[in-house]
C-alpha cells in the first residue's frame, strides 16, 4: 500500500445513490472491504449522492428517460465528486453504467454477479403467459417494452419509472396489472418473494450486465487499486467484458432495446445477443461461443454480425 489503510478517523468515503437498492449495494461492498482488511465498518463512509435521475419532479411525471438524458442521468455526479476527490470509490448498478468513463475514472472491480434474470411481479397472476389478453404492463425499459411487444402484440404498455418501492405502489394502486424489476435487486434486499417467478432468459434475455455490481475508482489512486483488487471477482469481469464489447460495439445504452448474457463453461465462453425495434415489430437474435481470452471480441463480432442482420434504418428510431 502506498498509503496507511483507512480508519474511523480517515475513512474511505463510498459514493452512492440514495435509494434503498443502491444503498444496498453500498452496504455489501463496505462489507467486503470491511472483511478483507480485518476493519471495522467505520473505517469506511456511505457519501449518498443525488443524480439527476433521482429528481423526483422528474419521476413524477413519468416521462420516458430517453426524453431526459441517457444513462449519464445516474452517473453524472457521483463521478464528478469522484474527480473532484470528495468520495474515494463509487458503487454502481453495472446495467446503468455507460460503456467509456470520464478521462481519469477506471471500472474495473466486479463484485459477484447475483441472479440475472428479470422478475415477473403481479398481484393477479403468477406467470408473464397468464396474462389475459390486453393487460396493462408498467415499464419504464424500452428493452422490456420491446421484448414484451414481440412476445405479445396484444398488451399495453404504460410508463412506470421509480424505484422499486415506487414500482410496487404503483402496482397496488392499479396503474398496470404487473411490471417487471431486476431478480438481483430483490434478493439484495431481501424481497425475492415479491416476484410472481423469474423469467429465464430463452424467454426474456436480460439487460447487458444485469445483477452486477461495479466499483469505480480515480485512475491515479494506487492505494484503491490494491484495495479493491481484493475484491474483484475475475469471472463476473470475464463475463461483463463481452457483454458490454457487444453493446459498446452497438452504441446502445439503457434505453436502446439491446439485451445479452453470458455464460462461462470452463474455459469456453456463451453469449447470447438481441436487438429489437423499440415497438417489438422486429428482433434479431445470435448465441456464439468462444475461447474465454477472446470475450472482447466475441462480443464485438456479434454486435456486427446483428447490426449487418438489422439492416439500414433497424435504429433510425434514436434520432
Amino acid at each position: 500500500m502506498t498509503k496507511p489503510l483507512p480508519s474511523p478517523d480517515s475513512p474511505l468515503r463510498i459514493g452512492t445513490r440514495g435509494s434503498p437498492l443502491a444503498l444496498a449495494q453500498a452496504y455489501e461492498t463496505r462489507r467486503r472491504l470491511s472483511e478483507a482488511f480485518n476493519l471495522p465498518e467505520e473505517a469506511f463512509e456511505i457519501v449518498v449522492i443525488k443524480t439527476t435521475g433521482d429528481d423526483a419532479s422528474l419521476i413524477a411525471k413519468d416521462r420516458p428517460l430517453k426524453e431526459i438524458g441517457n444513462k449519464g442521468l445516474f452517473t453524472k455526479e457521483i463521478e464528478d465528486d469522484l474527480l473532484s476527490g470528495a468520495i474515494d470509490i463509487a458503487v454502481h448498478s453495472m446495467k446503468d453504467m455507460p460503456t467509456l468513463q470520464p478521462q481519469g475514472l477506471l471500472l474495473d472491480t466486479y463484485l459477484p454477479r447475483e441472479d440475472t434474470r428479470d422478475a415477473f411481479v403481479s398481484p393477479d397472476v403468477k406467470t408473464l403467459a397468464d396474462l389475459p389478453e390486453g393487460a396493462v404492463v408498467g415499464t419504464s425499459s424500452l428493452r422490456r417494452r420491446a421484448q414484451l411487444l414481440n412476445y405479445r402484440s396484444d398488451l399495453k404498455v404504460v410508463e412506470f419509472r421509480g424505484n422499486v418501492q415506487t414500482r410496487l405502489k404503483k402496482l397496488n394502486d392499479k396503474v398496470a396489472d404487473c411490471t417487471f424489476l431486476a431478480m438481483a435487486g430483490l434478493n439484495r434486499l431481501g424481497m425475492s418473494d415479491v416476484a410472481s417467478s423469474a423469467i429465464e432468459p430463452e424467454d426474456m434475455l436480460p439487460a447487458v450486465a444485469q445483477g452486477a455490481i461495479g466499483i469505480e475508482r480515480r485512475a491515479d489512486d494506487t492505494r484503491t487499486a490494491d484495495m479493491l483488487a481484493a475484491l474483484h471477482h475475475h469471472e463476473t469481469g470475464q463475463r461483463l467484458s463481452a457483454e458490454r464489447a457487444f453493446l459498446a460495439a452497438l452504441d446502445g445504452s439503457c434505453e436502446t432495446p439491446i439485451a445479452a448474457l453470458s455464460e462461462l463453461n470452463g474455459g469456453t465462453i456463451r453469449l447470447r445477443g438481441e436487438v429489437l425495434r423499440p415497438d417489438g415489430s422486429e428482433s434479431a437474435a445470435e448465441d456464439r461461443t468462444a475461447p474465454v481470452e477472446d470475450a472482447v471480441k466475441l462480443g464485438q463480432d456479434m454486435a456486427q454480425s446483428l447490426l449487418d442482420k438489422a439492416g439500414t434504418g433497424f435504429f433510425e428510431w434514436r434520432s
